[in-house]
């Protein structure tokens, strides 16, 4: 049996509004016309794009071992050799939307064990704080239809320390900042290689790759470079008769490339190389031991030191050093006991038996061929051995040349992959770069428009090109990672079962999604794909609306209605934030388009949506209440344990967060039903049904603040998450935390003309508020017109909206010079403490890593600065200012005597929020950069931007995964609104442009 070649995503064969969308006009930039011809399905301009992914090692679709441990299976120093099931990786990846074609770049400095060929980071037991990439690159520059791409990797000229990291890393502990690339003093000299790699095409299928070698330092250097073209390997996995695509030798140092459903391309780079070509097969010998030394670093020693201090070493055993991949239970107690910091070597003994496992490693198994394998490239030429890679047809080819580049000096290379074959193939090839640059330009030169600061332009341009650059081939057919393929032995299906995601088996996901990290997450993570779609949204609304519909489709939304969350725990909860998200691309889509909503899309995906919030009012409302659990909901060590497991006091967490959520999703949906209504009357009674809905989850939180088991403290003046203990008694956790902030995003203002419009609705509005006082009396000044005859829905009457801002804008709790803080600083002197049946528990201010291990540890939220907290924040308050005008002032900074407007209050927490990225006054760099010295200072790396995870709550340097773009990537919504709002001169603007 055959499996079907993975086919294109119906959600990529039609637009959900082609048919409205403006034609592009006589002064519409030529990006403009590729994006309107792509949007309406005359161009495929999106066929080609940055879709591979930077690490498909160490991925749990990847991983057929039996013991979830996915970082062990398919680790990093076997990479080079094992074809990956799934999906591929590389260095500047760009491949076709199906993932049938590959192209990438691989290096070597002529001192290094392996080609530089995949970006090395330390899996999650090996990092002091979970995994964490350790090269150094940049997102530089995109366009939406990827028409032009840059980016840069910088390369040491010395051997790059593997082994170095690996080991110090291993040494530091949940305190000691992680050790990096520049803590090794390797660029200390300058001694390295900026490689610029720019992408530009033409037409579709005719992909141009420049790639600009820079000696950064003051002697001579060889460079390496063998750009590589390689087929996604389907036919290992499919059994014989399967088909198998192929690549073959041409005179010149070309190579046709064949495939039934690309057709024929032709790969050839300019100038004098050495052809390689081989199979993008798996290297089995080489995973039994005979791989010539071609691996990233040795194992000698590590078991010795596990055997004789589990918690101070590597998490390595003598099995894993001579089998080269997954642990035995020994190596996994070693894991656990260093990963947690309660390990108990008991839950997977020590004295296990550490004979191999029965079955060999998948990726070894199905229909392999007599090679040359995928490493065939670091054997010809690291070794120098000429016939490695001299196969005359195979699957994966290679175009080796070697430069010497002078100190201070640039060597370009010109590579081409084309449908069309020509003999002067390199003629005019520096003019369709460059002007495919000049394009490049003169679309963001209309985006841009209104950015006078060329900072805040260069910051938002980066910011874009990160956004479209971490889009990636996502594929994952969960039955078949279970039941296994046609071609390779079963494997074990209950004990894989058991471990992640047997309940998801009805997924199959085979699309280009937005990533978070294509290296640190490369997964899709639903909540934070929400975020992603607003920045998207800027440059891309098509593709943004896509991504939305995408998660709610049947082959990803369970049959009951949740929504998947990521690829290690599908189950696992995120808030509710994709109604919000759709409903504000819809808007920014409407006010493109000149007024004219796309309501095909809106009214599609409002259905969705009621299906997810019936799982949310079924599964999350534990005690019928209205009030809601939901677990770690994203926050992953906010809470004083982990609210994503079993709590070990027992009982139930009736969540602050969890409920304040479902508020806001009900008057999400409850406007998106308004809108549809305008056009469908149907709409007025279910708007009317989630208003409703909205009342009596501010009752049910009104009534458990009157029972004096929170949410809200009236002591302290601020809403806490209560435990609920198996005996029924009830405990206020008072973290002063995010979680309390949440209520205020349960914000809505009604305009007068909707009332208007819509009598069905009103006339149950009035009914409500006139019958059940008792409801009314809950809503925030609903009864009393505001500014413009506007009403207030909220969960915070004035008194209350009050308390939470005096909290959030002081200092010396939640406002950093940089933005809001996850966690108030008044917990740094004044630790949370819980002693419950026996225990302890604790929780403090820690501004940048976390010093524990809950959810792997690399993710903080009790100090940092996180963007789409923040962001939500922004835009509440912007309603907020809706209702009360300029008129209402609120302090800012608490203690200052300084007061403002709420809408000045949006903006100053703005203007922080941008100055993470902007060069600061003392010279010292962009406070986000300030990882390292050299990266804030130095004029080759200080104009570089990488958009973090978070960011330190009190210096802003970054924090986390270093290229989350993702959610980070607000700041270039959050830019835009500020340019409108300069130009206008007017604060209106500014909350017009981040609320519409």
């Amino acid at each position: 049996m055959a499996i079907p070649e993975p086919q294109k995503s119906p959600l990529r064969q039609w637009g959900s509004r082609s048919h409205l969308d403006p034609l592009p006009g006589d002064g519409a930039s030529a990006e403009q016309q590729r994006l309107q011809a792509a949007d309406a399905g005359e161009e495929d301009w999106k066929k080609w794009g940055p879709y591979v992914s930077e690490r498909q090692w160490g991925t749990c679709r990847e991983d057929y071992g039996t013991n979830g441990n996915s970082w062990e299976y398919l680790p990093f120093h076997i990479a080079h050799q094992v074809a990956y099931r799934w999906s591929e990786d590389g260095i500047a990846g760009v491949c076709d939307e199906a993932q049938t074609l590959c192209l990438s770049l691989a290096m070597w400095n002529g001192k290094d064990p392996i080609l530089k060929e995949r970006l090395f980071g330390l899996g999650g037991p090996q990092g002091n704080h979970g995994e964490d990439v350790k090269d150094m690159y940049y997102y530089l520059d995109a366009t939406p239809t990827h028409s032009y791409l840059k980016m840069l990797y910088k390369y040491p000229q010395k051997e790059f320390p593997y082994d170095q990291i690996r080991r110090v890393n291993a040494g530091l502990g949940n305190h000691d900042a992680e050790y990096e690339l520049p803590d090794t003093g390797i660029f200390d000299d300058n001694r390295y290689f900026d490689v610029f790699v720019e992408y530009a095409r033409e037409s579709v299928d005719d992909i141009y790759m420049k790639v600009s070698v820079h000696n950064r330092g003051p002697d001579a250097a060889d460079f390496h470079f063998v750009p590589q073209a390689f087929f996604r390997n389907t036919w290992s996995w499919e059994g014989e008769g399967a088909e198998k695509p192929m690549m073959e030798r041409l005179a010149g140092n070309r190579v046709a490339i064949r495939h039934s459903k690309l057709g024929e391309l032709f790969f050839s780079m300019e100038g004098e190389a050495q052809l390689l070509i081989c199979d993008n097969e798996t290297n089995v010998a080489a995973l039994n031991g005979d791989d010539q030394g071609l691996r990233p670093y040795d194992f000698a020693g590590d078991a010795a030191a596990t055997a004789k201090k589990v918690k101070d070493v590597l998490p390595f055993t003598d099995y894993y050093a001579a089998h080269a991949r997954s642990c035995d239970a020994s190596g996994w107690a070693a894991i656990y006991c260093r990963f947690f910091e309660d390990g108990d070597a008991r839950k997977a003994p020590f004295e296990a038996a550490r004979a191999p496992p029965k079955e060999p490693m998948y990726h070894a198994t199905g229909r392999i061929g007599a090679g040359p394998y995928k490493d065939a490239f670091h054997r010809s030429v690291i070794k120098g051995d000429q016939a490695a890679a001299g196969a005359a047809k195979g699957t994966k080819a290679g175009l080796y040349a070697k430069t010497s580049v002078a100190g201070g000096g640039v060597s370009v290379f010109r590579v081409r992959l084309s449908t069309i074959d020509v003999p002067n193939a390199f003629e005019g090839f520096d003019e369709v770069v460059s002007t495919a640059l000049e394009e490049a330009d003169a679309f963001y030169a209309n985006l841009q428009g209104t950015l006078e600061d060329p900072e805040h332009r260069r910051i938002q341009r980066q910011a874009l090109a990160g956004m479209i650059w971490t889009k990636q081939f996502y594929n994952y057919d969960i039955y078949t990672f279970f039941e296994g393929d046609p071609g390779c032995p079963t494997p074990p299906k209950a004990a894989r079962r058991a471990i992640r995601n047997s309940d998801w088996d009805h997924m199959q996901n085979c699309d280009i999604i937005s990533m978070p990290d294509k290296w640190e997450f490369p997964w899709y993570a639903t909540w934070d794909l929400a975020f992603h779609c607003l920045p998207l949204a800027l440059v891309d609304s098509h593709f943004a609306k896509g991504q939305l519909r995408l998660i709610t489709r049947e082959w990803y939304m369970h049959p009951n209605g949740q929504l998947p969350a990521f690829e290690w725990n599908f189950s696992d909860v995120n808030p509710p934030v994709h109604a919000w998200a759709s409903w504000r691309v819809y808007q920014m889509d409407k006010k493109k388009c000149s007024g004219v909503g796309d309501m095909v899309f809106l009214e599609e995906i409002f259905h969705k949506l009621m299906i997810n919030f019936t799982w949310w009012v079924n599964r999350k409302d534990a005690e019928g209440r209205n009030i809601f659990q939901g677990g770690f909901l994203g926050l992953d060590n906010i809470g004083v344990f982990d609210r994503g497991g079993k709590l070990p006091t027992g009982g139930i967490i009736n969540q602050s967060d969890g409920t304040s959520w479902m508020a806001f999703f009900s008057l999400t949906l409850m406007r998106m039903a308004l809108e549809l209504a305008e056009s469908n009357p149907v709409y007025e009674s279910i708007a009317a049904k989630f208003f409703e809905h909205f009342l009596h989850i501010a009752r049910a939180m009104t009534r458990l603040a009157s029972s004096s088991a929170g949410l809200w403290d009236e002591e302290d003046n601020f809403y806490y998450d209560v435990l609920t203990l198996p005996g029924g008694n009830r405990v206020p956790l008072k973290v002063r935390s995010m979680v309390g902030l949440i209520p205020l995003f349960a914000v809505e203002v009604l305009e007068p003309s909707i009332l208007e419009k819509l009598p069905r609705f009103a006339a149950r509005l009035e009914y409500l508020l006139t019958k059940r006082k008792d409801l009314a009396e809950l809503v925030s000044r609903f009864e009393v017109p505001g500014v413009g005859e506007r009403r207030l829905l909220s969960l915070l009457r004035g008194f209350r909206m009050k308390c939470l801002l005096k909290r959030m804008l002081d200092p010396e709790e939640f406002l950093s010079e940089y933005g809001v803080r996850a966690l108030s600083r008044y917990h740094l002197k004044n630790p949370f403490v819980l002693d419950c049946e026996g225990h302890r528990y604790e929780i403090g201010y820690e501004a940048a890593e976390s010093s524990v291990k809950i959810m792997g540890g690399n993710s903080n939220w009790r100090g940092p600065i996180w963007f789409p907290m923040n962001y939500l924040i922004i835009e509440s308050l912007q309603k907020f200012h809706q209702y009360y005008g300029s008129d209402y002032h609120i302090e800012c900074p608490t203690g200052s005597g300084n007061k403002m407007p709420i809408l000045e209050i949006a903006d100053e927490i703005s203007k922080r929020l941008v100055k993470l990225f902007e060069p600061s006054p003392d010279g010292k760099g962009r406070p986000a950069l300030r990882v390292h010295e050299k990266m804030a200072t130095d004029p080759h790396f200080r104009d570089h931007i990488l958009f973090y995870e978070h960011f330190h709550g009190d210096t802003g340097r970054g924090v986390g995964a270093s290229h989350q773009t993702g959610w980070t990537g607000l700041i270039a919504k959050l830019i835009q609104a500020r340019g409108v709002a300069g130009k206008e001169k007017s604060p209106q603007a500014f909350s017009r442009e981040v609320s519409f």
